[in-house]
Parts: C-alpha cells; sequence; structure tokens
C-alpha cells in the first residue's frame, strides 16, 4: 500500500511539474511577444538607428570621409554591439525624427523627453547633460542682455526643438533651415541675417572653435535650460528598454561614455551630470 502511495505521489509532482513548465513556457511567449520592437530586431540583426548627419561633434561626416561619427552616432554603434546586432544610420532633419520613430522607419533616436513626447515614447537614461546658452555677435551681444531683450529679434533654428520654442516665448522670430551644417546658422548671425542661434553649450563652444572666421560668442551672462540627451524607441517595447538601459549602465560603469565623450567634447565629460551655475528659469518650457 505505501508503495502504491509513493508511485501516486511521484506521478502527480511530475505532472505538476510538467504543468508548470508549459505555464513558464507560454508565460515566456507571452512576454516575447509583449516586444514586437525586440523581436524584429533580433530577427533581422539589425537596429535601424535615425540621425542628422551634419550636426558637429554628435553626429557628422569628417572632412574627406564618407563614413559617420561623432558622440551620438558612436552611442548608436556600441550599444548595437552589446546587443549583439548591427547597426544602420538614416540620417535625416532633427524635424523627421520623431515621426521616423513613430511610424517605424527608424528604431531609436536621440533626444531629451520633453512634453507630449514622453507619453508617446519611451527614453533611456541619459548619455549627456547640458544646458542651453546663446550664439551671439561679440560687438554687441546682438543687442541681447536679458531674455526678454529677444522680442523682435530673429533666432535660427529647426521648427521643432524646445530652443525654438524658448525663442518663441520670449518674442524671438524663428527663422528655419533645412538640415544644414553649424557654418550655415553662424554665417546669418555673423552678417545680420539672423541675431542669435539657441542650443546646446557643449555644440555650441565647439562649433565656434571650429569656424573661428566669424565675429561671434557665447553669451558670457545667459545659461538657462538644463537638460539631457537619451536614446529615445516606441512605447511598448519593455524588453528592448531594458536592454538599452543595462547597455548605458554598463558603458557608464566601465568608462566607454567618458572615454566618447572626451574624444569628441575636447575633453570635456558630457556623460556625468555636471555641478551646474544658476540656471535662469525657463517657466512653461518642460
Amino acid at each position: 500500500m505505501k508503495k502504491t502511495v509513493i508511485f501516486l505521489l511521484v506521478v502527480i509532482v511530475a505532472m505538476l511539474s510538467a504543468c508548470s513548465g508549459n505555464s513558464d513556457n507560454k508565460a515566456d511567449g507571452a512576454n516575447q511577444k509583449k516586444d514586437p520592437l525586440w523581436e524584429k530586431i533580433k530577427d533581422k540583426g539589425v537596429i535601424v538607428a535615425g540621425t542628422d548627419g551634419t550636426l558637429y561633434p554628435a553626429s557628422y561626416y569628417p572632412e574627406d570621409s564618407d563614413k559617420l561619427t561623432g558622440y551620438n552616432v558612436e552611442i548608436f554603434r556600441e550599444l548595437a554591439k552589446r546587443l549583439g546586432v548591427k547597426v544602420k544610420f538614416e540620417v535625416m532633419p532633427f524635424d523627421s525624427m520623431l515621426g521616423a520613430l513613430s511610424s517605424g522607419r527608424v528604431d531609436m533616436i536621440q533626444a531629451g523627453p520633453r512634453g507630449e513626447s514622453k507619453k508617446k515614447f519611451t527614453y533611456s537614461t541619459p548619455v549627456k547633460y547640458s544646458y542651453a546658452t546663446m550664439i551671439v555677435r561679440k560687438k554687441d551681444h546682438s543687442g541681447i542682455e536679458k531674455m526678454t531683450d529677444l522680442k523682435g529679434k530673429k533666432a535660427g533654428g529647426a521648427a521643432t526643438t524646445v530652443y525654438s520654442e524658448i525663442a518663441k516665448k520670449y518674442g524671438a522670430k524663428v527663422v528655419t533651415y533645412g538640415n544644414v551644417a553649424n557654418d550655415a546658422y553662424l554665417r546669418d548671425v555673423d552678417n545680420g541675417r539672423t541675431d542669435v542661434v539657441i542650443n546646446d553649450y557643449y555644440l555650441q563652444r565647439l562649433a565656434l572653435a571650429a569656424l573661428p572666421q566669424f565675429d561671434l560668442e557665447i553669451h558670457p551672462n545667459l545659461k538657462f535650460y538644463p537638460n539631457t540627451n537619451n536614446v529615445v524607441i516606441q512605447k511598448d517595447a519593455p524588453v528592448l528598454e531594458k536592454k538599452v538601459n543595462k547597455a548605458i549602465a554598463d558603458m557608464q560603469e566601465d568608462g566607454t561614455l567618458t572615454k566618447l565623450s572626451k574624444k569628441f567634447f575636447s575633453g570635456d565629460d558630457v556623460s556625468k551630470e555636471p555641478d551646474l551655475p544658476e540656471m535662469i528659469d525657463m517657466e512653461g518650457i518642460e
């Protein structure tokens, strides 16, 4: 009798284990279905990254070279490597990137989290920290000594960036450009076609250093809008989100982000949150 009971118990345990295993397998399958974006990337073995290709030193073609590089570009390459796939770049204007991400034309871009876009897309942990400044004419600061002096000025910029939103907030007229390089923006401030370019401090500092022929400078007294740059993917991609954040954390820990930053930002480490100077409040601008 005891042998019969023991045998029955063994059979029951085996059956429960099999059922549990089947449940786990089904759960794993369900989890996989919840992230079709990662499944697509894994199946193709390629991440498609959107980038502008004209913004030194984030994404650009070096002189006499057809190979895209820059801080953003090399982060994408390193991410792809750590995810075990290749990366393909789609070069496009910044204004087109969120639309391309939404439509599935690209799998990821880099941008800062803002307003409605935070509800529509998933943003990674930051890969860059910075704040906004203004490029103005040296001789008179383009007539701008405080934020309210932007009223009536012409600000060069892309149509949908936060920097153009700041210009509009203070009454400037935004002069928009296509996917052009820094020299087009700076030349127009220098010759008076526009008065100011509002943008990222590090990018502006390097642009001025690369184009010393223009009689321009970063406004010495106006610093505002601390911000981050993040890897952006579609919503409802939990597996890809986890993998991207893990790769970024590893890149922070092993010094890869610092190394890339110092290479492209003249020794500055933009991957670490800085001890920022006192910022001008940007009420109404997220």
